[in-house]
């Protein structure tokens, strides 16, 4: 796959660049700043876009409004945003629009190589990649509260799977059950979270949404 890498640590910019490129990936661009990085996608259309969410020149929230940027520009795009800490109100921003082509990991995700090159693929291929740790902190604060609270465990373990972007038959392999228990399983989420197929929105996405925003 094409991909532009911003992140203002040299080392580990450095560090994804020759990453990529070892595992036959092409990487149109390496950048320190978020500015540059909108010119670079504007201009050489990659397929994925990875960006640190705090980025030169106040190390707040730049890179992560360029990447909603990006989603709202260009859809085909897809994002993965690297995280020093879990920030759940940015996590649930990205994901504002829908749960395609968009990831978010922990910076320490990245020296776990598989996971990290899953994720590229899982963005690449269309789908989502959420860092577990984020997705299990999540869990800690929704089981607290309704409506949350109406799932049980194996609904809450299975929306949690779905939240991180496996499919039903990745969710299936992760958790070792089969394929219909979980279709079971995520049709008692959405019936509990009163998401209706007659809404005109995918079930899967609103029900991700709904687990960050709780």
């Amino acid at each position: 796959m094409r991909v532009i890498l911003a992140e203002d640590s040299t080392l580990l910019r450095e560090g994804l660049v020759r990453l990529l490129v070892e595992e036959g990936h092409e990487v149109l661009a390496a950048l320190g700043d978020a500015v540059t990085l909108l010119k670079e996608v504007e201009e050489r259309r990659p397929d994925i876009v990875v960006v640190d969410i705090r980025m030169p020149p106040t190390h707040t929230d730049e890179g992560l409004r360029a990447a909603v940027e990006i989603r709202e520009r260009f859809p085909g795009v897809g994002v993965l945003v690297l995280s020093q800490h879990i920030e759940r109100t940015y996590a649930v921003q990205l994901l504002a629009s829908d749960a395609e082509r968009v990831g978010y990991l922990l910076k320490d995700r990245v020296a776990q190589v598989e996971e990290f090159l899953d994720a590229l693929e899982r963005i690449h291929a269309g789908g989502a990649a959420i860092d577990p740790e984020v997705v299990r902190q999540l869990v800690v604060r929704t089981t607290r509260r309704d409506p949350l609270a109406r799932l049980t465990p194996r609904e809450r373990t299975v929306l949690g799977a779905l939240a991180e972007g496996h499919t039903n038959a990745a969710i299936a392999r992760k958790l070792h059950i089969s394929l219909s228990a979980v279709e079971k399983n995520l049709n008692a989420v959405f019936d509990k979270l009163d998401l209706s197929p007659a809404s005109g929105y995918s079930r899967r996405i609103l029900a991700v949404l709904r687990y960050l925003e709780a």
